[in-house]
């Protein structure tokens, strides 16, 4: 089996580079993208299995790309985390609201972001195997 594959959203360089080096030396497979139109381009070519979003970019923020992703039939399954600074709970909430599965607060703490990414891929593969094993049953109840 692949490494999974992770998408990290963030129009800072230097916030971009931290999050793949600590993804890359847990094994994980990471592209980047420096904004919410670059993200959708990337997500053309190759789909993740998450997706670590930055809340506060330019042209479109997070939240934006976030509603457009998950009301796209392509892309609204994969799990997105944001990655921000904002901290008050109305911005939580809306994350939610928008879909959002988790929130990781910058600065980056490099234990918080595997606990988080570790537990959503988990939640993610496990989703996988539970849709698996209902089309084996329902197609054991046709024949």
């Amino acid at each position: 089996m692949s490494a999974p594959y992770i998408l990290v959203v963030d129009d800072e360089p230097d916030i971009c580079g931290l999050v793949k080096e600590i993804l890359e030396d847990e094994n994980y497979e990471v592209g980047t993208a420096e904004n919410g139109a670059s993200a959708r381009r990337a997500l053309r070519e190759r789909r993740p299995d998450l997706i670590l979003l930055d809340v506060m970019m330019p042209g479109m923020n997070g939240f934006e790309t976030c509603r457009v992703l998950k009301k796209d039939k392509v892309t609204q399954d994969i799990p997105i985390i944001f990655m921000t600074a904002l901290s008050d709970t109305e911005d939580k909430v809306k994350g939610f609201a928008l879909g959002a599965v988790d929130y990781v607060t910058k600065p980056i703490e490099e234990q918080e972001v595997l606990a988080r990414v570790n537990t959503q891929l988990a939640l993610r593969q496990s989703l996988h195997d539970i849709r698996s094993q209902n089309q084996e049953i329902e197609r054991r109840n046709r024949e």
